[in-house]
């Protein structure tokens, strides 16, 4: 037995409380290593009358990486509190206590020690990770605005190019706006989307907007308050919920706080906004959005970017007020907090108290790219884009780097560093405005890209769309992933996410709270089954990820599919090809 391997936390991701009374409790063990866990548990103050040692709950070996098992349990007290240990069982008989001090014999004498119980003293409801039930329903379409779709040539700025006239350089503008979105949000019903993810629309000085000159203001290039009032109220009227891209970690340099520490230095009554090392600011430009000598934080090497200090009360308060404007003023759903790795947690914990007052079921996600436990216990985040997760899918299916166990492993991994509610809304991206797209990190094969579309809706999390997916757009990485919509695209691309959104919405809940049951690895083929099951309710998938036909069962009720035929009472499935049913 390997005890080095055995580990717990208490009031983490391995013993939460799940649902109002309802405590989840992880162990994690070397993979093949023991035989069965046992949960001994009970009241805090009745461990001697209860002996509750002698009462195992037989926990289940859930999800396995290729260093670990995870045992799961789920359990109920009377009194809302918690004395827990475990019974560690190997294949050779031997029989250990697992506890707060440790490793302990099996005996009487350490059984009945309290302290060497883990406890989880009372059962706050107020401290329970919550996350917006709706946030489960949604599948997002995330829209870079300024080349999605131009609505109204009189805000074009000057030296706008005709849309689409080329492929994109860092510098280009198109002329997308916000008319543009509300002219084709009857496109996105049609999709089956319920929730637009909008890259920053605040007043900016690039076409990206992630250089923000004033956070009050909706850039003139896109249109005005009164524009993007009418485009959330439309959005709601067809149940699109609306999330904004929020760039706390910085300032473009533009800005009339970083114009004012430029003219008068150490003087300025916004030199302490930022973090600046030596006045006056300056910097050695070696291209647009990359310096050296850079005598102030900034975002990356970019100088014009300069970050901002939040730990200073005038920029806390600030962005706090900014925070609070748009859910009041124009009732948007969720904040998108563009770096969020890189502003302090206190100013987060501060952050998401404002929006949780201001509108209740307020969706707030970070994009952070690594893992995230101490940004999503429940005071600030309630999710993460979630690359980590879908980056171990992509290096699978799409760029080969990794094995199928490899990427059931990371799959496993980052389920189990988290919350189950933490997991059921996660952001789930597959490309994205700073990733090359999809169809061209498949090497253009459309049904390549459908099979993995297929697994990842499968996932739990929740799915965005990135804008001209559904029509087979293409592009490398930033710039070229944020071409001009091709509001003429392929056709059938589109019919597939129709029928993909649709398969997903209709089944949200198997996905989002279901357990995940690797069904069938056949790694020297190719071929991989998973199952997700919640109740009474099971879908599974097989996806065929080699380069020969595989033949399998044929189901009874297909929910979706692509290459695949009936043939003598077998379903065949070709390479890239895959089929989900309902058992």
């Amino acid at each position: 037995m390997i005890t080095s391997a055995i580990y717990h936390r208490p009031d983490s991701e391995f013993a939460y409380l799940y649902k109002k009374d309802l405590m989840h409790i992880r162990i994690r063990t070397a993979r093949g290593d023991i035989k069965q866990v046992n949960l001994l548990h009970g009241d805090s103050y009745s461990l001697h009358e209860e002996k509750f040692y002698q009462r195992p709950l037989a926990m289940t070996k859930y999800l396995s990486t290729d260093l670990y098992d995870y045992w799961v349990a789920e359990t109920k007290e009377k009194y809302n509190r918690m004395s827990y240990a475990f019974e560690v069982i190997g294949f050779d008989g031997i029989r250990v206590l697992y506890g707060d001090h440790g490793v302990y014999p099996f005996e009487e004498e350490y059984l009945t020690m309290p302290n060497n119980y883990f406890k989880m003293p009372y059962f706050h409801e107020a401290d329970r990770f919550k996350a917006p039930e709706w946030v489960k329903e949604t599948v997002w379409y995330q829209i870079f605005p300024e080349r999605f779709a131009n609505g109204d040539p009189n805000n074009d700025p000057e030296g706008t190019l005709p849309w689409a006239s080329k492929d994109p350089d860092r510098q280009d503008f198109f002329g997308g706006d916000l008319q543009g979105v509300i002219d084709h949000l009857d496109h996105l019903v049609d999709l089956g989307i319920n929730g637009i993810y909008f890259c920053p629309i605040f007043k900016a000085h690039s076409n990206h907007k992630y250089d923000t000159i004033d956070y009050l203001e909706i850039d003139p290039a896109f249109g005005d308050k009164e524009l993007f009032k009418q485009l959330v109220e439309e959005c709601h009227k067809r149940g699109i919920k609306v999330m904004l891209d929020a760039v706390f970690n910085h300032l473009g340099d533009t800005s009339m706080q970083w114009q004012d520490v430029i003219k008068n230095g150490a003087d300025s009554r916004y030199a302490d906004w930022f973090h600046i090392h030596e006045f006056p600011v300056s910097y050695k430009e070696e291209e647009f959005e990359h310096a050296s000598d850079i005598t102030y934080d900034v975002f990356a090497f970019t100088p014009h970017m300069p970050k901002l200090n939040t730990a200073n009360p005038e920029v806390k308060a600030h962005l706090l007020n900014i925070a609070k404007y748009w859910i009041e003023e124009f009732d948007i759903d969720a904040w998108r907090l563009d770096v969020a790795n890189e502003v302090d947690h206190q100013f987060w914990k501060e952050f998401r108290k404002v929006c949780d007052e201001t509108k209740k079921d307020f969706y707030i996600l970070g994009e952070i790219w690594h893992s995230s436990q101490s940004w999503l216990q429940g005071d600030e985040f309630h999710a993460v884009m979630n690359y980590a997760y879908t980056d171990a899918i992509m290096e699978f299916f799409v760029k080969n780097k990794i094995s199928m166990s490899k990427m059931i492993s990371e799959i496993n991994s980052q389920l189990m560093m988290y919350r189950q509610q933490t997991n059921e809304t996660q952001f789930n991206v597959l490309d994205s405005h700073d990733t090359p797209r999809l169809l061209t990190e498949a090497n253009g094969n459309k049904d390549l890209m459908k099979q993995v579309l297929a697994f990842t809706y499968m996932q739990p999390g929740v799915p965005c769309v990135y804008y001209g997916d559904e029509f087979s757009m293409t592009g490398g990485m930033d710039p070229d992933c944020r071409k001009c919509m091709d509001w003429e695209g392929d056709q059938e691309m589109f019919r597939y996410f129709q029928k993909l959104i649709h398969f997903r919405k209709n089944n949200h809940l198997v996905f989002s709270e279901g357990t995940m049951v690797w069904q069938k690895i056949v790694e020297e083929v190719g071929l991989l089954e998973l199952e997700r099951e919640l109740a009474e309710k099971q879908i599974g998938g097989i996806f065929n990820t080699g380069d020969l036909p595989q033949q399998a069962a044929l189901p009874e009720n297909i929910l979706l599919s692509n290459l695949t035929e009936e043939l003598e009472g077998e379903l065949l499935i070709k390479p890239n090809g895959f089929v989900i049913f309902e058992k």
